[in-house]
């Protein structure tokens, strides 16, 4: 949600908690609010068929930083000083201005950070590396109870999970407060403890 949904949201609240409240001619505030949401309305049609209207109405990102370079004009046209940008880099996880190549202070309020090339999570491809694609998991037991219609979305049935149970030396789903599974049949479950105050990974 950007700043200006933000803001059309809150509108429309208040205007409908006016509503609400007002018995004498309660029409105004209900026409208030389907012009403000027709209006809204209009404007997200405008901007998806017309993209380059969203610069007018939403804004464009701005470069804060650049090769080792802050750009004064930028953090004014973002309407943030220099404390409230060292704040946005620290949550990130930024705490040294130089591990950072290029920030750019989005639209909808965020900061996105490009760390420097020495700096950045070394990942497989940089070490030659190729992992096995990790698949979506899906629940097939939820706090005791068998979701059978993912079971069978998952092209499984209940005796393979039961068998998957026994394997494990869970005797009943009752006693499984979540398992997942994805496409590769790798199945995780958390069985209940102490109580069902806890659950502990079963493997």
């Amino acid at each position: 949600m950007d700043f200006f949904d933000y803001i059309t949201g809150i509108t429309i609240g208040s205007i409908a908690a006016e509503m609400a409240t007002e018995l004498e001619e309660p029409w105004k505030p209900f026409t208030a609010t389907l012009i403000y949401g027709g209006v809204t309305l209009l404007l997200s049609v405008v901007t998806n068929k017309f993209p380059r209207t969203r610069k007018y109405l939403y804004g464009m990102p701005v470069v804060l930083m650049d090769q080792g370079k802050l750009y004064r004009e930028n953090l004014k046209k973002a309407k943030l000083d220099l404390s409230e940008f060292i704040v946005m880099c620290r949550q990130q996880g930024y705490f040294d201005l130089t591990s950072i190549r290029t920030a750019i202070f989005e639209y909808n309020g965020k900061l996105t950070i490009l760390p420097v090339s020495d700096q950045r999570p070394a990942t497989p491809g940089d070490m030659a590396l190729s992992p096995e694609q990790e698949e979506i998991f899906t629940e097939l037991i939820m706090d005791g109870r068998i979701l059978e219609c993912n079971l069978k979305r998952m092209g499984l049935d209940l005796t393979w999970l039961d068998k998957q149970l026994k394997q494990r030396g869970v005797h009943s789903a009752q006693d499984v407060f979540l398992a997942v599974c994805d496409r590769n049949q790798k199945l995780v479950l958390y069985e209940n403890s102490g109580g069902k105050d806890t659950a502990r990974l079963r493997k």
